[in-house]
């Protein structure tokens, strides 16, 4: 995308509106469906819930994902010998959101089989709507 009025691209939009509240509820419908495939070990699912290039930041390491398919093959055999079995929504909470953009701060848990928690995650995972389709589109850690 090319900003020929950089003015504009950075200007917030009024906040508040009936399409905003939609744009929250849809995102976050997008993250449920994310963790019910993750919970299911499906990372074909995963990958279809995400926007590309998909990035992820860990303090300041970045992470860009041009296409699907990039999960390690081990990745959940090495989250299952921690002892997980799923992932667990405390909260998400919009901090930020506009017709095609939510920021969300995300609170989750990784439990064992028998729902004990076995550690707590807070992060910021950024989700947009594009060609009228809502996807991940960056995930903070």
């Amino acid at each position: 995308m090319a900003v020929t009025d950089f003015a504009n691209f950075v200007a917030p939009a009024a906040s508040g509106s009936a399409a905003e509240a939609d744009a929250i509820r849809e995102a976050s419908a997008c993250l449920d469906r994310f963790t019910e495939r993750f919970n299911a070990r499906d990372t074909a699912g995963m990958d279809g819930e995400l926007h590309f290039p998909h990035v992820m930041l860990s303090g300041a390491d970045r992470l860009e994902w041009r296409a699907p398919g990039n999960h390690p093959a081990d990745f959940f055999e090495k989250l299952e010998a921690s002892g997980w079995r799923r992932t667990c929504y405390q909260s998400k909470e919009a901090v930020l959101a506009s017709a095609d953009k939510v920021h969300f701060v995300v609170t989750y848990t990784r439990e064992d089989a028998a729902g004990t928690v076995l550690s707590t995650h807070r992060n910021l995972w950024i989700a947009t709507r594009v060609a009228g389709r809502w996807g991940i589109s960056l995930r903070s850690y």
